[in-house]
């Protein structure tokens, strides 16, 4: 089944180039089926491009699947044109009336800042704890895994002394979870943060299970089962120049920044990085929206219940 999103909606272009298959609302209305409603809270700058890589990872499932893009009506994003976010985001307290069956909190470039700094903490914790009544399963990435992990089990975050930078090795600790069905016992996942969370900082007896870790680059994912959460410290949603962008981008500030680490053939920057990660963020992404599926309430109106 395809995926609906907003019409007009830049990532439509990117994503029928690929052959991802989409659908118009008129198409979805005739479908005698309940989609899956899965919102998008999106704290990436480039915010067409994180949609594209979500988008093009929700709609490669079996199921029809319904995205609302969700912003921060406390922040205004300076690298976002003002048209796209009038046009297609709403703000948080627009969807509290709303029952989700999965949302999406992204990462962010605010990982040095403590928390309690960023300019809409408030206002995500709030959208954190009306996700506990009102969505099945939350999935967050990168600095939204480290803020929700934070927010629900006061696991602190630590500064990396250089940038943890490039596509790493990890194992899969969990083979019988449903969440890496399928998972190769070693895999690559491209890594960029300058913070981390610790095994010995998490709490005893939280629920909280260490699926993916990296002897290199640390914890990658933890589930919750319990409440129905997972914790990706990890950019696996990332395209094949994602790395490469940032690390000109880096270079073109100043930063003191090394190479991305395993991406580059031969450690040659000239050369265009191959994607080893593919695969698996397809099916790392299947198997959430196919778990969210299974154990959803068919009802919208009874999630959280």
């Amino acid at each position: 089944m395809p995926i609906k999103i907003p019409a007009g909606l830049p990532a439509e272009a990117i994503l029928r180039r690929e052959g991802v298959m989409l659908m118009r609302e008129d198409e979805a209305a005739r479908q005698d089926i309940r989609p899956l409603r899965i919102a998008l809270v999106n704290l990436m700058p480039d915010k067409i491009r994180t949609e594209s890589q979500i988008a093009r990872l929700v709609g490669a499932t079996p199921l029809q699947i319904e995205l609302t893009l969700v912003t921060m009506g406390s922040h205004t994003p300076k690298t976002a044109p003002s048209d796209h976010m009038l046009s297609f985001y709403e703000p948080s307290e627009a969807i509290m009336d709303r029952t989700f069956d999965g949302m999406i909190v992204t990462g962010a470039p605010i990982e040095q800042m403590p928390f309690e700094e960023v300019r809409y903490w408030p206002e995500l914790t709030a959208l954190f704890d009306w996700s506990r009544r009102n969505v099945h399963s939350l999935l967050s990435i990168c600095w939204g895994a480290q803020a929700a992990l934070n927010h629900f089990h006061g696991v602190p975050k630590h500064e990396l002394d250089a940038k943890l930078f490039g596509v790493y090795r990890h194992r899969n600790l969990d083979p019988a979870s449903p969440y890496l069905r399928g998972f190769s016992d070693d895999f690559s996942i491209p890594v960029s943060r300058w913070t981390e969370v610790r095994r010995e900082d998490l709490p005893g007896e939280s629920g909280l299970d260490v699926l993916m870790e990296s002897p290199d680059s640390g914890l990658c994912l933890i589930a919750e089962p319990s409440a129905r959460r997972l914790y990706m410290f990890n950019h696996v949603e990332y395209d094949s120049t994602s790395l490469a962008e940032e690390y000109g981008r880096d270079l073109a500030k100043g930063v003191a920044i090394a190479m991305p680490a395993n991406y580059f053939p031969g450690d040659d920057d000239s050369r265009a990085p191959e994607n080893r990660w593919r695969s698996h963020a397809h099916l790392f992404f299947g198997n959430w929206i196919n778990e969210m599926y299974q154990t959803t309430p068919f009802d919208p109106a009874d999630i959280g219940r």
